[in-house]
């Protein structure tokens, strides 16, 4: 069949990457320290050189004590508070207010779609990705299934069953981000890409790994998942019809 234009475009890793990270960028969340970290303690400071009884002679540095105990005219602490000491605030500490986007201009942005639409039809890029070694593009009527069976069924008859077993698979994260809500860490696999949702949204919400998303919402991290180019795509006539007509991501 005779695929649209977007199809013609060459590859660049290095503007679909620019495009992704800029992506996720604007989906980080904010961070910042307490304002009163590092200095809710009660501290002995005495800096001045002619303080009475103060720190000067006696091999100290004059700095912020937190008390351990006093004895007479002699006190005893460690450092607290001042950023130069063990236990002390951080001297720059992150700031809630800093901006983590990362700008790019509308005609990269489109051309990393194109290029990402185009990788998806090359084959070396895809099955260093996925299990699949059949003919690219895919195109299957797949909008007007419901079912997750059937969906399942259709896309085992395409040639993807040993797609679908690689990204059942779930593994435990290592590290620390097990404890923090992202225990488990699953493989990225084949993306539906349609024209309208009649049912085929939640037809594959149940299959682990698959996604599915309307022509004109697709973007490059949809089309190269962790900045790789080369993402298994399956295409309904609808959409690639809709890709056609209305020129989407061409400039």
């Amino acid at each position: 069949m005779e695929l649209p234009e977007q199809f013609n475009e060459r590859v660049r890793p290095d503007i679909i990457k620019r495009a992704v990270l800029s992506i996720q960028s604007k989906n980080r969340q904010p961070y910042g320290h307490a304002e009163e970290a590092g200095l809710q303690h009660v501290t002995y400071w005495k800096k001045r050189n002619n303080a009475y009884r103060g720190q000067k002679g006696r091999g100290q540095s004059r700095t912020p004590r937190k008390i351990v105990f006093r004895r007479g005219s002699q006190i005893s602490g460690i450092g607290a508070e001042s950023p130069n000491t063990r236990g002390g605030r951080r001297a720059h500490g992150p700031k809630a207010k800093k901006d983590w986007d990362e700008e790019i201009n509308d005609k990269e942005r489109r051309k990393a779609i194109r290029s990402g639409i185009a990788a998806s039809n090359d084959a070396e890029l895809v099955q260093e990705r996925h299990e699949y070694d059949g003919n690219l593009p895919i195109v299957e009527d797949i909008e007007g299934i419901e079912k997750t069976a059937e969906l399942k069924e259709a896309l085992e008859d395409l040639g993807l069953e040993e797609e679908l077993e690689r990204v059942s698979e779930k593994k435990v994260r290592a590290g620390r981000g097990a404890n923090r809500g992202r225990k488990y860490k699953r493989k990225v696999g084949p993306l539906l890409v349609v024209a309208d949702d009649n049912g085929v949204f939640q037809a594959s919400n149940n299959l682990p790994g698959v996604e599915t998303v309307r022509v004109e919402n697709l973007n490059a991290e949809l089309l190269a998942p962790g900045t790789q180019p080369g993402r298994l795509i399956v295409w309904s006539d609808e959409a690639l019809e809709k890709l056609r007509e209305e020129q989407l991501f061409v400039d």
